[in-house]
């Protein structure tokens, strides 16, 4: 998976900093190109009365104009990343970025925490519900608060990993995020024993302790990047995810198997995970399986070339 070209979703308020904050990070690491988009409200489609329209059309003309201002002046002091500056008009935020990274070739969208979130914590607003529903490309969500006082460089990159096809899917890319980053991968589980019954919590405890052991260190394997594994435990995802040590950390989560080929979606854990982690997290789109390879001669190809198929 590739990070040559990043796209930030701009509003001129703190958390449209914190999301600028994170992708420069991401955009200086990679080697990217940057991209800043802002998304503003389009023009009426019919004419109103009198000049109506037309003011309307120059009030959020000079708005927009004004949010990509802020942005400039917020990546002043930015010189070794190349930065674009981009308008979109859409009557939603998230659609908007969505059909602006794939106008522009984005290979990622990132984007600040919602206001009502706790700082150093993501909320989910309505433009993230939009992308992480839609995007078909990684989206990265920044903790309030990140742009006042975030590390350096991302100096590791933590996949959230459990033994499903998702999971398995999403580890060669983030391996190769993190290679484009020039970062460690990290495999972690989480263990959660809310709801055990107290006699048997020990030894299901254990069990899939040895079991989620055995599934990192498998999944740890053919990668060209140093990988660590970590098995985390907690009554609930919040207290597991605790121990992971977020400190200078992106956590990836695949996205649930439930949702669309190529595109983001949120399952219910991956969810809790983001309003539980205090470091960044990015979402990565559900990929199709690898198509088994066909025997030597095969016609299959020909076939399905001439009825159409994919």
């Amino acid at each position: 998976m590739k990070i040559e070209h990043i796209l930030a979703g701009f509003i001129p308020e703190t958390r449209g900093r914190d999301g600028l904050a994170l992708a420069v990070l991401l955009a200086r690491q990679a080697g990217a190109r940057l991209t800043v988009g802002h998304v503003h409200p389009p023009a009426w489609p019919t004419p109103g009365p009198g000049k109506v329209d037309a003011e309307w059309r120059a009030y959020i003309t000079a708005q927009a104009a004004q949010a990509l201002q802020q942005a400039r002046l917020a990546l002043t002091g930015v010189r070794d990343v190349p930065i674009g500056y981009m308008l979109e008009a859409d009557r939603g935020s998230g659609r908007g970025l969505v059909g602006l990274a794939g106008r522009i070739g984005a290979d990622a969208v990132v984007i600040g925490s919602a206001p009502r979130g706790s700082r150093g914590r993501i909320a989910l607003g309505s433009t993230a519900d939009q992308l992480l529903h839609s995007c078909p490309v990684p989206v990265a969500l920044a903790p309030r608060g990140y742009a006042e006082d975030h590390p350096p460089a991302i100096r590791r990159l933590a996949v959230a990993y459990r033994r499903d096809p998702a999971s398995d899917d999403a580890v060669r890319p983030a391996a190769e995020i993190a290679a484009a980053l020039g970062t460690p991968l990290h495999l972690i589980t989480l263990v959660v024993s809310r709801g055990m019954r107290v006699k048997a919590a020990e030894q299901t405890l254990d069990r899939l302790r040895e079991r989620a052991a055995a599934d990192l260190g498998e999944a740890a394997h053919g990668h060209d990047v140093e990988v660590t594994t970590q098995v985390l435990e907690g009554g609930d995802v919040a207290s597991a995810l605790g121990g992971a040590g977020c400190e200078g950390a992106l956590l990836v989560c695949a996205s649930s198997t439930a949702g669309p080929l190529r595109r983001v979606f949120l399952g219910d854990t991956s969810m809790k995970i983001i309003r539980a982690s205090a470091c960044p997290v990015m979402m990565l789109p559900r990929n199709p399986p690898p198509r088994p390879a066909e025997p030597a001669g095969s016609t299959g190809g020909a076939r399905r070339a001439r009825s159409g198929e994919a």
